[in-house]
C-alpha cells in the first residue's frame, strides 16, 4: 500500500500506527490471494504445515482461499528478535518536498514493527547520524511499540539536523551493545560511502562486526532514484548543495549527468558484490516506491534464516 503524498500534512503529520496497519493487513491479504511469487511466508497466527503436525490445528478455511496448508501458531511458538537502525543525519532529509527518505525509512520500521508484533517477534530501534542517537531493548508489547512509534513521530516532526554521516562507527557501537543474535535492519543513503568511496573497506568492516556476532543483516540502501540515481532534473541552471557539508556547486545538470550515472552505477556493483560476499542482503529502496519492496525481502530474508 502506498502513502500518498497528499496524505501528509503540511507539517510531515502521519499516523504511523494506522498507516503500519492499513500497509501490513494489505499486503497480508495480498498475499493470500497470490501464488507467494515462489517464496513462503509465516505471517500472523499462521504457519506453513509440515509434515508430522497435528491435522487439527489446519485452518482449512485458509485452505480453502489459498490451496495452501497452514496450521495455528500458539505464543509459546520461538519468533525472531529484530533491531532497526534508522540513519538521521541531514541527507535523510531529501528531498524537500513530499515523501523524503528520513519519513519513508521512519514509516517502513512502523510497518515493520506492526508485523513483529503480530508475529510475537521481539523489535527495537536505535538511530544514529554522527553517533548513536538512540537504542532500545528489543520487546514484543503493545506498550513499547506506542513507545517506538512516539520516537519514529518525533524523527519526521523535528527540523532538518546539521548533522553528518558516521555509520561506521554507528555500527560499531551497535554491535557491542546487541549481546543477543538478532536480525539488523538499516535504511541508510549511505551517503559517505557514494561521497567518499574509499570508506567502502571502513563499512565492510563494520557491518562485518555485526555478522562476527552471529547478527543476520538486510541493508536498505534508501534513496531518490529519479534525482539521487538517474539525476533527472530540468535542463537548466541549478545549485547543488551538499546537505552534510553545505559545499555548493553551480552547473547545468546535462554537464555531469552522464559522468554521474555511471559513477553511481559503479558504486552501486561495488556495494552489490561486497555485500554478497558478506552475506547481506543489499536492498536498492527508492523512497518513491510503495513499502511492498521493503516486506518482500524482509519475508525473503525471514525464510532464509528460518531454513
Amino acid at each position: 500500500m502506498r502513502l500518498k503524498i497528499d496524505e501528509i500534512g503540511s507539517e510531515g503529520l502521519v499516523n504511523l500506527q494506522l498507516l503500519a496497519r492499513q500497509v501490513v493487513e494489505g499486503f497480508i491479504t495480498g498475499l493470500h490471494k497470490s501464488p507467494f511469487h515462489g517464496f513462503s511466508v509465516e505471517f500472523a497466527e499462521h504457519r506453513l504445515y509440515n509434515n508430522g503436525d497435528s491435522v487439527k490445528n489446519i485452518d482449512w478455511k485458509l485452505y480453502g482461499r489459498t490451496d495452501r496448508l497452514f496450521v495455528k501458531r500458539f505464543e509459546e511458538e520461538t519468533n525472531l528478535r529484530c533491531q532497526l537502525v534508522l540513519d538521521v543525519s541531514s541527507s535523510m532529509y531529501f528531498p524537500v518536498e513530499g515523501m523524503n527518505k528520513l519519513m519513508f525509512s521512519a514509516c517502513s520500521a512502523a510497518i515493520l514493527m506492526e508485523l513483529f508484533r503480530k508475529q510475537r517477534d521481539a523489535f527495537g530501534l536505535s538511530y544514529f547520524s554522527e553517533n548513536l542517537e538512540f537504542s532500545s531493548a528489543a520487546a514484543s508489547t503493545s506498550a513499547h511499540q506506542s513507545f517506538l512509534l512516539a520516537e519514529l513521530q518525533k524523527l519526521i516532526m523535528r527540523d532538518r539536523p546539521a548533522k553528518r554521516t558516521s555509520l561506521v562507527s554507528a555500527l560499531h557501537e551497535l554491535a557491542e551493545k546487541l549481546h543477543k543474535r538478532s536480525l539488523v535492519i538499516i535504511f541508510t543513503d549511505i551517503f559517505e560511502s557514494y561521497t567518499e568511496p574509499g570508506n567502502h573497506a571502513a563499512l565492510f568492516a563494520a557491518l562485518h562486526h555485526l555478522k562476527h556476532n552471529k547478527h543476520e543483516i538486510i541493508l536498505y540502501n534508501v534513496l531518490d532514484h529519479r534525482t539521487e540515481l538517474d539525476f533527472q532534473f530540468d535542463e537548466r541552471p541549478y545549485q547543488f548543495m551538499d546537505i552534510e557539508t553545505g559545499e555548493e556547486l553551480k552547473l547545468n545538470p546535462s554537464q555531469v549527468k552522464d559522468t554521474f550515472k555511471k559513477s553511481m552505477g559503479e558504486l552501486q556493483r561495488e556495494l552489490k558484490l561486497k555485500c554478497a560476499q558478506y552475506a547481506i542482503d543489499f536492498v536498492e529502496a527508492d523512497c518513491n516506491v510503495d513499502f511492498s519492496q521493503v516486506l518482500q525481502n524482509y519475508f525473503i530474508k525471514r525464510n532464509k534464516i528460518a531454513r
